[in-house]
């Protein structure tokens, strides 16, 4: 098992990201790829979980390990696979999502893509009570850190971040209700990511 790999990022794409470690390009999906666009050519460090399937090999990768511990957990439930787990965490704050669970919000859960009221109910009974040590060690939102500007045009930027929308299961229908009020801002790919997925969880 590959615990994190630290190197440098070499590409970002709306599903995955390449860190490149010894002249090796691990391909990792990530809840959201671009959150790592400032940080190409500079090392990071992905904490990493690897998944093995008959027909699939992937690496998933995450900020923190408490991100990759809730990632875990919520692949125990049944009716969540590793697809609709990073849409969980998508949104950049898995406390909230730790929140929703032991309050029992069924409302908020359903949310997300791929998440229906069954789906809901069985993380809440899955999973509540049982989140604690990974809690305490949650940001309470892992993408605030400070902003550099964006390199790439406002419009290349949104045309990015709805893409990293559809590859986490939002259908076009949600997707075009949030466009009119992104486009009131120029941001960055990941900003106009996690703007969408604030206005998309209201």
């Amino acid at each position: 098992m590959i615990e994190f790999i630290k190197g440098t990022i070499d590409l970002v794409t709306p599903e995955y990201v390449v860190i490149d470690r010894g002249g090796i390009g691990y391909q990792v999906h990530t809840p959201n790829p671009f959150s790592y666009q400032r940080s190409r050519s500079s090392e990071v460090t992905i904490y990493t979980y690897q998944h093995v399937r008959e027909d699939i090999l992937a690496l998933y990768g995450f900020h923190t390990r408490e991100e990759k511990a809730l990632f875990m957990k919520l692949l125990n439930v049944t009716g969540i696979g590793p697809k609709g787990a990073l849409a969980i965490l998508a949104s950049g704050n898995p406390s909230q999502v730790v929140g929703a669970i032991e309050n029992e919000d069924e409302k908020f859960l359903v949310k997300f893509p791929g998440v229906g009221k069954k789906t809901a109910r069985q993380i809440i009974l899955d999973l509540k009570g049982k989140l604690g040590d990974i809690a305490g060690g949650l940001a309470p939102d892992l993408f605030t850190h400070e902003e550099h500007a964006a390199t790439e045009t406002a419009s290349k930027s949104l045309s990015e971040a709805l893409e990293a929308l559809k590859v986490l299961g939002y259908a076009e229908r949600e997707i075009s209700k949030v466009v009119p009020a992104l486009m009131e801002e120029e941001l960055s790919t990941d900003q106009y990511v996690k703007k969408a997925l604030q206005k998309l969880l209201k």
